[in-house]
């Protein structure tokens, strides 16, 4: 994950403990590989359980997904890499049920870069804020984070560069019986760092992606970067592109 608002990246560790809300006991099938206790500037991180994430999650009425790199190898379908974080994505019109279903945790959003300040219940988040972080309690590590995402009706909309949009009803596929945002769109999200997580991630989901995913991305990179590393590789004369019918295009241009 990133620290607030794009700072350094920090590995997220460590056992579930001490929740302060009733967690469903069904389970969730996730690959998890053992990880490490991390500081940061902002405290220490021990990162809940995906599985755990997603029962308390399972309480909101609003639309959620996992996102960040366990969207990626849920697709994938087995475990490659350790993962540092759990991300857990919404709209942003969703907040502030959110907020009442995590009445008890200390929520803080970061709202000015680099830096993290309390989420008070029923406030209303200033535009530029997308990024929370959630723990238990003030002394506790950090658990998790939640990602708010734009939407215009009933399309998504990129944050980072607005031409880039989708129908929200093609943001997410169930899994597991839980929601995950595509591939593609996840990819899209890691392609302005490209740490070394991120490219194993493109390499990982990259022989799974259809003719229409891969043109969709690199429609996206080409919008928001001109020139990208990837956009050779998802090219449809790469050497594993797939030979599949074409898909709409979602943005630049309409449907075509």
């Amino acid at each position: 994950m990133s620290g607030p608002s794009g700072s350094v990246a920090w590995s997220l560790a460590g056992p579930w403990l001490g929740v302060p809300c009733a967690l469903t006991t069904e389970a969730v099938i996730v690959h998890d590989l053992p990880m490490a206790r991390i500081e940061t500037p902002w405290g220490p991180w021990e990162a809940a359980p995906l599985g755990e994430v997603v029962a308390l999650m399972r309480g909101l009425a609003a639309p959620w997904w996992v996102a960040g790199g366990y969207a990626i190898e849920l697709a994938v379908g087995h475990a490659y890499r350790e993962h540092g974080d759990v991300d857990i994505a919404l709209l942003r019109r969703d907040q502030l049920a959110v907020r009442r279903l995590l009445d008890g945790w200390d929520v803080h959003a970061a709202v000015v870069p680099q830096t993290l300040r309390p989420w008070a219940l029923g406030e209303v988040l200033p535009e530029q804020a997308h990024d929370i972080w959630v723990r238990e309690h003030p002394d506790g590590p950090w658990r998790f984070q939640l990602m708010l995402d734009e939407a215009d009706e009933e399309d998504w909309v990129y944050r980072r560069d607005p031409r880039i949009r989708r129908p929200l009803a093609g943001l997410t596929v169930e899994q597991d019986g839980f929601r995950r945002v595509v591939p593609e769109v996840q990819l899209l999200y890691k392609s302005r760092g490209l740490r070394p997580k991120d490219e194993a991630d493109f390499e990982a989901v990259l022989p799974l992606l259809s003719k229409g995913q891969r043109r969709w991305l690199d429609e996206a990179l080409e919008t928001e970067h001109t020139t990208h590393p990837w956009r050779e590789r998802l090219a449809p004369d790469a050497p594993d592109a797939p030979h599949m019918p074409d898909d709409v295009r979602y943005f630049g241009g309409g449907a075509s």
